[in-house]
């Protein structure tokens, strides 16, 4: 998501400003507006890449976000005032970012400002999903349940976060052992062969030349390639960065055989979860539809999802609008249009989201299975063919010897 510097007037005559994310400018300033503000500028900040480790430095990671929660939440269920629970809190917790950062807040409290207006403040540190969950349980007076609601929210994205990174590393190590194995085959293995051949004299087999002659460019070329690539990954970063750039690889990564089914899977499995959260919360369709468009994280989906938004609040349904934009298998589809005619809309989302984990789930663990004896074959070729090439001079001699 993008952030954005904000200019924002409140009904008492301030003029604030704020520095919040968003998928869209259009989201923000919506949302913005029906928290009661007056929304005077909305202007998007430049070289955000530049910006990113500062960025997020400055963000709360999800595992200290959910301690908070839980020790809050115990808390606040004992009957602890607010004030109390962040003095407690803070009493555990003496160092650190969470620490600075909810110092402030605690000040900002004291002040007689609300829990959720204290930790706007910091919106580069919590979520704006987080903040407009706690509003919406001062609001409503339930705010046990709301942060409960979020640490399961947390639990269940984090559970699957780290599902991915399990399936996917061992297949990872697997790759960059075989790309290093080879590599060192035709940096130092191959050389030292042909040097043998060289001083022997002998005329050498077309594929053997070959070979030799590409692996003295790549001893010749190694540290120019390698900058030549880093210089690439920097320019495609910096594009990738851009509003049009990201637009396309996103719109790439869907595009791609298999894996792009996968990850398009995972962004609606996040959305929905997220969406059942906040509307847990208490928070509109509308408005909660417009928070959970940046948990996709992909520019494409999300400019998708934002005619869906247009579409309900024209008077569609939820699952007509989902089913013009085709994000979502047609089961799922099913089950969001069963929930909406029974009125069990949040639980139903729940259950897109847990269908669609298990879904992903079962084909990272085809595709792990699979890649572990694809690699293993393709390295055994690839270094089955540079042996082979490289005795041939050896198999010619042995022949005219014979």
């Amino acid at each position: 998501m993008a952030l954005y510097t904000c200019k924002l007037g409140t009904s008492d005559g301030k003029i604030l400003y704020r520095e919040l994310e968003a998928s869209e400018p259009e989201v923000l300033h919506k949302s913005l507006e029906e928290q009661g503000f007056f929304v005077f500028e909305v202007k998007k900040k430049s070289f955000q890449f530049l910006m990113d480790k500062s960025r997020s430095r400055r963000h709360i990671d999800n595992r200290s976000l959910l301690t908070f929660n839980q020790e809050m939440l115990v808390l606040i269920k004992a009957g602890m005032p607010i004030m109390q629970v962040l003095n407690t809190i803070l009493e555990r917790h003496d160092s650190g970012k969470l620490s600075e950062i909810l110092n402030l807040v605690r000040e900002d409290v004291k002040s007689g400002v609300s829990l959720s207006s204290a930790m706007e403040k910091h919106g580069r540190a919590f979520p704006h999903l987080y903040i407009a969950s706690i509003r919406a349980g001062e609001r409503t007076g339930d705010l046990v349940n709301t942060i409960r609601r979020y640490i399961q929210y947390l639990k269940r994205v984090d559970g699957i976060r780290k599902k991915i990174v399990a399936a996917m590393f061992y297949p990872a190590i697997i790759v960059v052992v075989a790309f290093f194995a080879v590599t060192l085959l035709l940096i130092y293995v191959v050389p030292t062969f042909s040097q043998i051949y060289a001083d022997a004299g002998s005329q050498l087999p077309l594929p053997t030349q070959i070979l030799i002659a590409f692996t003295t460019f790549l001893r010749r070329f190694f540290l120019l390639g390698i900058a030549l690539v880093a210089g690439a990954i920097a320019l495609l970063r910096s594009w990738a960065a851009t509003e049009k750039g990201k637009y396309i690889l996103d719109r790439f990564k869907l595009r791609v055989p298999l894996l792009g089914s996968m990850y398009s899977k995972y962004s609606v499995a996040g959305f929905t979860r997220t969406l059942a959260t906040v509307l847990g919360s208490g928070i509109p369709i509308i408005e909660s539809l417009r928070m959970s468009i940046g948990t996709l994280n992909n520019v494409f989906m999300e400019k998708r999802l934002f005619e869906a938004v247009r579409f309900v609040e024209e008077g569609g349904t939820l699952s007509d609008a989902f089913e013009r934009i085709a994000i979502m298998p047609p089961l799922a589809l099913r089950m969001l249009g069963v929930g909406e005619s029974t009125g069990a809309l949040e639980d139903m989302l729940s259950d897109i989201s847990d269908y669609l984990e298990d879904e992903l789930e079962e084909r990272m663990q085809v595709l792990t299975t699979a890649i572990e004896p694809a690699v293993m074959v393709v390295m055994g070729v690839v270094v089955g063919v540079i042996i082979i090439t490289m005795y041939l001079p050896i198999f010619k001699i042995a022949g005219t010897v014979g």
